[in-house]
C-alpha cells in the first residue's frame, strides 16, 4: 500500500513545475546563480524578497500549496526559506534541494555562540531532510553528506563577465596609479565584524603601510559599514598608497581586477573560511590574477603555482598581517609575472559555467527519477 501511495505521489508531481528561489533575493548574485544552474530545466523562479523575509516566506508557502511542485530548489540557507521547505516536506512530502556556499552553524557562530548552536541544528535538519545538496565547494558537499544529505554535487560558481581590452591601463589612469606600481587588492562587501574587529581589506591596508614601499598600492573596491574603518586605517596614505574607490557596477568589477597585480582571498582557517572558495577566486583566475591567501584547503587543492600561502589563523591575526607585510617588502615584478603566468595557464574547467549547468541538470533529473 505504501509503495502504491508513493507511486501515486510521484505520478501527481510528474507534470508539476520546479520552483526555485534565492534567500538573498532574486536580484542578488545568488538569484542569478540558481537561474543559470537550472537554465536547461523548466524551472519557475519565485521572487523571494530578502527585505521582507517573513512576507516572502508566507507567499512561498501559499505558492507551493497551490502549485504542488515536483521539486523545490533553494539557493542559500536563510531560515525564512528553509523553514518553508521543511514545513512543505512534512505537510505534503515536497522534495527539495539546497545550494549553499557556507557552513551555516559556524557562520552564525561568528555573531553569537547561541546562534551558532541553533545554526548547527538547523543545518543538520535541512541536510537530513533534503533530496539533494549542491555545495559551492567539495568541502561543503562532504559536510552535507555527513549531516545526512542522500546525494550531493559541487557547483563552485563562475565569473559573469570579462574585462575590456583597455581596462588595466584605463582604470589605473582613473585611479592615479603609476605604471610601475604593484597593486594588491580585492573587491567585495565591506562589512564590519564587531566580534573579531575586522573588515575585508584591513590586513592589506595595514601591510601596505607597514611595508614602507611607496610603489606598493592597496585598492579595496566595494562599500559597506566597514568602509569608514578602512579610511581610518589608511590615515595619511588614503588616496595615494591606499585607494578606496567605493562600489562599482558588477559588470565593471573585472575591469578593476585587471588593474591589480595580485588579489587577496581573505579567509580564516576555521570552520567558516576553510569550507569556502568564494566567488572571488573564479573572478581572479578569469583575469589571470595571482592570489594571496591563508593556509585554507583550497590554497593547497587548487594551487598550480599562482598562490602565496601565508601563516596565521585569520586575516585579522597579527601573524597573518606580519607575514603579508614581509611578503610585500620583498615582492618583485619578476615574481608577480611568474605567478601571473601560472594563473593564466590554470584550467578553467572547475569554474566552467556550462559544465556546472550540465551537472545540475543531470543531478535534478536523477533526483526526480529516484523512487525514494
Amino acid at each position: 500500500m505504501g509503495a502504491v501511495s508513493e507511486r501515486s505521489k510521484r505520478s501527481e508531481r510528474a507534470g508539476a513545475p520546479i520552483i526555485c528561489f534565492a534567500t538573498q533575493g532574486h536580484r542578488h548574485i545568488e538569484g542569478e546563480r540558481i537561474r543559470v544552474l537550472l537554465g536547461q530545466l523548466d524551472a519557475e523562479e519565485f521572487p523571494f524578497d530578502r527585505a521582507h523575509k517573513l512576507r516572502s516566506a508566507r507567499r512561498l508557502a501559499r505558492a507551493v500549496l497551490k502549485r504542488r511542485p515536483q521539486l523545490l530548489v533553494m539557493e542559500g540557507t536563510g531560515t525564512a526559506g528553509g523553514l518553508v521547505l521543511l514545513a512543505m516536506k512534512l505537510l505534503m512530502g515536497a522534495p527539495y534541494v539546497v545550494s549553499s556556499g557556507d557552513a551555516v552553524g559556524p557562520f552564525l557562530g561568528l555573531h553569537s555562540r547561541a546562534l551558532g548552536v541553533l545554526g548547527r541544528f538547523y543545518e543538520r535538519l535541512l541536510c537530513r531532510n533534503c533530496a539533494g545538496f549542491v555545495g559551492w565547494t567539495p568541502y561543503l558537499v562532504g559536510r552535507a553528506l555527513t549531516f545526512g544529505a542522500p546525494r550531493a554535487m559541487t557547483a563552485p560558481g563562475w565569473t559573469r563577465s570579462v574585462p575590456a581590452d583597455d581596462a588595466r591601463a584605463r582604470i589605473r589612469t582613473e585611479l592615479g596609479i603609476p605604471e610601475q606600481a604593484i597593486v594588491i587588492g580585492l573587491a567585495g562587501s565591506l562589512h564590519w565584524n564587531d566580534r573579531v574587529g575586522y573588515v575585508y581589506g584591513a590586513e592589506i591596508v595595514q601591510a601596505v603601510r607597514r611595508s614602507g614601499r611607496p610603489d606598493i598600492v592597496a585598492c579595496i573596491v566595494g562599500d559597506g559599514d566597514g568602509s569608514e574603518r578602512l579610511r581610518e586605517l589608511a590615515g595619511d596614505d588614503l588616496g595615494s598608497r591606499i585607494l578606496l574607490p567605493g562600489r562599482v557596477p558588477a559588470e565593471q568589477v573585472p575591469d578593476y581586477l585587471s588593474a591589480f597585480d595580485a588579489g587577496s582571498l581573505s579567509q580564516s582557517v576555521d570552520a567558516v573560511g576553510s569550507f569556502r572558495y568564494t566567488t572571488k577566486l573564479s573572478e581572479y583566475l578569469a583575469v589571470g590574477l595571482p592570489v594571496i591567501t591563508g593556509e585554507v584547503p583550497a590554497a593547497y587543492d587548487l594551487d598550480d603555482g599562482y598562490m602565496w600561502r601565508l601563516p596565521g589563523q585569520a586575516p585579522w591575526s597579527e601573524t597573518f598581517v606580519a607575514a603579508l607585510s614581509e611578503l610585500l617588502r620583498g615582492l618583485s615584478r619578476a615574481e608577480i609575472d611568474d605567478r601571473r603566468a601560472a594563473a593564466a595557464a590554470v584550467s578553467a574547467d572547475v569554474f566552467d559555467r556550462a559544465a556546472q549547468q550540465r551537472r545540475m541538470t543531470a543531478f535534478v533529473g536523477d533526483i526526480l527519477a529516484d523512487p525514494r
